[in-house]
């Protein structure tokens, strides 16, 4: 694994994924996945289906609307495993609220990596 991935883990609501790191944000109506790519040294960001429309149903686990707070990545699993319905999407980026893109960059300078990163485009 590669050290920034292993640093961004250590972040609040990131996960590895090979050789990605991810976290989940749910806020004003949208779920959007953020992943990290080392390799890249890319930042991408995707519209996901919410869990109540993956479950068809709204759940107990939904993480609150506020772009500063992860969404449970255990609960993220669980649906995106057993329950997923729809697709994911990327967003553009100048579509991502500054204060997510601005989270993401602190997550990364913690993690030790140049948050300068975020505003490269792919």
């Amino acid at each position: 694994m590669y050290e920034s991935i292993a640093a961004l883990v250590d972040q609040e609501g990131w996960r590895a994924e090979g050789a990605a790191a991810r976290v989940h944000y749910d806020g004003g109506g949208d779920r959007v996945a953020i992943e990290f790519y080392a390799a890249a040294g890319r930042v991408l960001y995707w519209r996901v289906p919410s869990r109540s429309d993956a479950s068809g149903g709204a759940s107990d686990t939904d993480a609150p609307a506020n772009a500063d707070a992860p969404a449970n990545a255990d609960a993220d699993a669980d649906v995106d495993e057993k329950n997923h319905t729809g697709t994911a999407a990327p967003i553009p980026r100048d579509e991502i609220p500054d204060p997510l893109r601005r989270r993401i960059r602190e997550d990364l300078d913690a993690a030790g990596v140049d948050p300068e990163i975020e505003r490269k485009s792919v």
